[in-house]
């Protein structure tokens, strides 16, 4: 932190050429820690606040921060951080953290991000009390309210940057889906935690099948067991989905091959149930049944973890998977590591060695039977820093699920032979701005050819070479300019 208040240049230098062992610092898990501490360790203020009482003065708030050209914002309101719950204001680190990211990792420049905290209030008793707490101390806004100040909200960050990506981050599930879909067809907006882990999600198959040595059209040929049903939980499914209708199998077919468990069980078709996960719902005699009980029944060949719950993912339960699959693929991709629903340790043991293994936070390498296995993390890192960078240069009108889906086979394109062949399912974490800027050769290419790109010097480059030039020239590199002193010439 010390680096970054004094120091930008050096500290994105820093995270570039040491990403492997500092993106576990700036990002998951520690992000987490950095934001049940932030009233406490404040030293100073970064990006920008909206509140209840800011309303009808958004638009003009807009332009109190200088920058002509923000390419990227990330916005949270803190409902929902992580696996750590309602963390109100406390949650600005995590735009902060992704935005670090999206400089280090996408090469968004630093002057071109701008993290803000929708500060929609906060319904955690303790942040409530707590004399250091740096939001404001009021309920939750709820309903038609928090809606008002939301559509203000973002109108006045496209009147004021109209080209600019706006990424909603950390939404309580209640929420996410309905701001995605209420922006989604009239901006250029992103949400990571459903679209962002869906596409990992889909990289991160189509390299377990690589591993497999399947083709990546068997992806339509598993069947997944996903704990979590809120809308990270949705949104991977409904990313596999899409993958599997681009395949084409039918939608209905591929809602067929999915069952989705919260607190209840596998999800019971019935009003109870929102709109995102009503083609989920089952009404055969799958419908509340446990997940082990639903993968005795089921055979699931993929178990896919959001559910920030410790030991989700049960010994019986991996056990049982592991009879029938020769190499059962199982994710526990919650965050931080205290909620992954297990462990490296857990998965490679009880599954006697032959689980596919890829997690949200970072696990160390384990020893089993004399062999060493390196765990792959299954991280969004992957996917929005390039997804980003790309839908902001080629000043994209939305992000469309097309684009999406380029960048999801964009990540599993750079798994590299010898990766494949040690296990891994994503490229190794040193290799990830390289990843990244290949991710974003590809959802520039595929915004331009969908017509939403509005950068007329890329619409206009017909060379892959060329087009991948444009991009690389666009690259934020941390490097110190020249000063150079400018001499005025008086008339």
């Amino acid at each position: 932190r010390d680096l970054l208040d004094n120091n930008e240049t050096l500290f994105h230098r820093v995270l570039v050429d040491n990403i492997k062992e500092l993106a576990p610092v700036i990002y998951t898990p520690t992000v987490g820690e950095a934001c049940i501490e932030f009233g406490e360790a404040f030293r100073r203020p970064r990006g920008m606040y909206f509140n209840f009482h800011d309303q009808g003065d958004m638009a003009a708030m807009m332009y109190n921060w200088d920058s002509k050209d923000v390419q990227v914002i990330v916005v949270t309101d803190g409902s929902r951080i992580l696996g750590l719950g309602d963390l109100g204001a406390n949650g600005m680190g995590i735009p902060i953290g992704k935005l670090a990211l999206y400089t280090s990792v996408g090469g968004v420049a630093p002057h071109r991000v701008l993290p803000i905290m929708f500060d929609a209030g906060t319904d955690n008793e303790r942040l409530l009390n707590d004399p250091f707490y740096l939001g404001l101390k009021h309920r939750r806004l709820q309903g038609d309210c928090y809606y008002r100040m939301m559509d203000e909200f973002v109108q006045a960050v496209f009147n004021r940057y109209p080209k600019v990506l706006l990424q909603f981050e950390d939404f309580s599930s209640d929420k996410a889906m309905d701001i995605l879909n209420r922006y989604r067809h009239k901006y250029c907006v992103f949400n990571d935690d459903i679209q962002g882990t869906g596409a990992v999600a889909v990289a991160g198959i189509l390299g377990a099948l690589r591993v497999q040595q399947k083709p990546p059209e068997d992806l339509k040929n598993q069947r997944y067991l996903i704990a979590g049903a809120g809308s990270a939980g949705i949104g991977v499914a409904k990313a596999l989905v899409d993958t599997m209708v681009l395949e084409g199998m039918s939608r209905e077919d591929a809602y067929n091959k999915f069952w989705i468990c919260d607190i209840n069980g596998v999800l019971r078709s019935s009003n109870e149930l929102n709109e995102a996960q009503k083609p989920f719902g089952k009404s055969d005699e799958t419908a509340g049944l446990s997940p082990l009980e639903c993968a005795r029944m089921v055979k699931p060949t993929v178990l896919l973890g959001l559910s920030a719950c410790r030991g989700a993912f049960s010994e019986d339960l991996i056990r049982e998977i592991s009879k029938y699959c020769e190499r059962p693929v199982i994710y526990p991709l919650s965050n931080p590591i205290s909620v992954a629903e297990c462990t490296n340790k857990e998965a490679i043991q009880w599954s006697e060695g032959r689980a596919i293994f890829a997690s949200g936070s970072p696990f160390q390498p384990i020893e089993y039977n004399g062999k060493t296995y390196v765990p792959s993390q299954c991280n969004n890192m992957y996917i929005f820093p390039g997804l980003g960078f790309g839908a902001a240069v080629s000043q994209s009108k939305i992000v469309s699920d097309k684009m999406i889906h380029a960048a999801s086979i964009a990540v599993a394109e750079m798994v590299t032979e010898e990766e494949s062949q040690n296990g891994m399912v994503f490229p190794e974490l040193n290799r990830i701005r390289e990843v990244s800027q290949h991710v974003a050769l590809k959802v520039a290419l595929c915004s331009v050819k969908e017509g939403y790109a509005r950068n007329e010097t890329l619409k206009s480059i017909s060379d892959e070479e060329e087009f991948k030039g444009y991009l690389l020239s666009k690259t934020y590199d941390p490097v110190y300019v020249p000063l150079v002193r400018k001499e005025f010439r008086h008339v």
